[in-house]
């Protein structure tokens, strides 16, 4: 069996674990963290991180952990990797912040060519910068209802979109996000996920509830992320993109967190051959750096000065990490992606021959990995099992858990996190 080491020190294995878990000095942080910062922050479990090196994760108590979750898809080079540290330091060198709301600055249109480059449209496409996929979300609702002179946007169950009010108006994965904060954006439908969404779309929405000419957008995760990692049937997108020519509806893709090369393509609406009118990428953009991009196709961009903006939104350093970033991508991660996705799912449907009665299903493209498993009471089993292995990984819809490591992950890197999840399950399946 291979054993991973830290790539810098070259003398521990990843995982190491050296403490109970937490650990003491985890143990004396999480209380004092629960004494002065909010209690609507959602931990998934005890780790304290204090140090990063790709996919090696060391916590407070010298504990190291092999990362497969990245931050919630967010760190798609690894962690510090020295590229996208060394354009940083560089860039915080020249020019710290300057408000690219209000003035000309360099690195945001550059940042801002980079992707339009890269956008899954052709023609002409122009770049709003945020700090957050919220943010993005945000924008994309205003500039849909502003340029398109209507009320009403379309959203489906199961999708999350983010916490601000118009964002978790479209969020439609939890209750809870809704719970105390109504009233909610109004003009907000939901339909479920895939064809039969469509259908109820088409023949209940549309005939009976509001006309199609009364909608500005559809907000639609092409692969759904917090809901379960779920993957449409394959005329999903291609017919809501014919739904949308026929009534003048923008699609708007979220991208937020399978984009950026997560699923083996640049978008994740690649797999399908679909070019949204918007798309919205933040996650795994800039390697961890706060910023999220809204590419709009030229001519649906027609707002004007002073309609929106963002005091930090597209700040120099986010913006030198973007560009570093989507070259690492552009050069071989997103390929690599793609090679060790397939590793990943073909290792997880050989723990699902052997561990029937817990997982159920294994799905996802790239390495945006969703399992399914028999019950929510397994998924926080097997997560929590997972933690106390070293490995991270979080969980995903009611009863699955995700799997989104750094594109920069090695064959041997899957082959050890597959193992660990394994003893996971198995640990789980023996407890029945």
């Amino acid at each position: 069996m291979t054993q991973l080491v830290d790539r810098r020190s070259q003398t521990r294995p990843v995982p190491d674990i050296v403490t109970e878990l937490p650990g003491p000095k985890a143990r004396a942080h999480i209380a004092f963290d629960e004494s002065v910062t909010s209690p609507s922050l959602p931990r998934v479990y005890p780790i304290v991180p204090v140090r990063g090196d790709g996919l090696m994760v060391e916590d407070i108590d010298g504990n190291r952990f092999l990362d497969f979750a990245a931050g919630i898809a967010v760190n798609s080079t690894g962690h510090s990797h020295e590229d996208v540290v060394g354009a940083i330091t560089r860039q915080a060198g020249d020019l710290l912040h300057f408000s690219a709301s209000d003035f000309y600055l360099p690195i945001y249109a550059q940042a801002a060519a980079v992707l339009a480059r890269i956008a899954p449209m052709k023609g002409k496409t122009r770049v709003f910068f945020g700090n957050s996929g919220a943010e993005v979300v945000e924008a994309a609702l205003k500039l849909a209802r502003h340029h398109t002179g209507r009320q009403n946007v379309i959203a489906f169950l199961g999708a999350f979109h983010g916490r601000t009010y118009g964002a978790v108006s479209l969020t439609g994965s939890k209750a809870k996000y809704h719970a105390g904060f109504g009233p909610l954006l109004p003009g907000v439908y939901h339909v479920p996920y895939g064809s039969a969404g469509l259908d109820e779309l088409e023949g209940r929405i549309f005939k009976r509830l509001m006309p199609a000419k009364e909608f500005a957008a559809v907000f639609v995760e092409p692969i759904q992320g917090e809901g379960g990692y779920v993957v449409p049937d394959d005329d999903f997108l291609p017919r809501l993109r014919r739904i949308c020519d026929e009534h003048g509806i923008l699609l708007v893709a979220d991208e937020v967190q399978s984009g950026a090369g997560r699923t083996g393509k640049m978008w994740a609406v690649q797999h399908w051959g679909v070019e949204p009118d918007i798309l919205l990428t933040a996650k795994g953009i800039a390697s961890g750096m706060p910023i999220a991009g809204m590419i709009a196709k030229a001519e649906i961009m027609t707002w004007t000065p002073g309609t929106h903006g963002s005091t930090y939104g597209g700040n120099p350093l986010a913006c030198a990490a973007l560009i570093e970033t989507v070259r690492l991508l552009e050069a071989e991660l997103v390929e690599n992606a793609a090679v060790r996705g397939e590793q990943a799912r073909a290792g997880l449907r050989a723990l699902a021959e052997r561990f029937p009665r817990i997982i159920k299903d294994v799905r996802g493209k790239g390495l945006m990995i969703g399992i399914g498993l028999d019950s929510p009471a397994s998924a926080d089993a097997v997560t929590m099992a997972s933690f106390q292995r070293g490995l991270l990984i979080l969980e995903a819809g009611d009863d699955a858990v995700r799997m989104s490591p750094a594109l920069i992950v090695s064959a041997d890197e899957i082959d050890t996190g597959v193992r660990l999840f394994g003893e996971a399950v198995a640990e789980v399946d023996a407890s029945r």
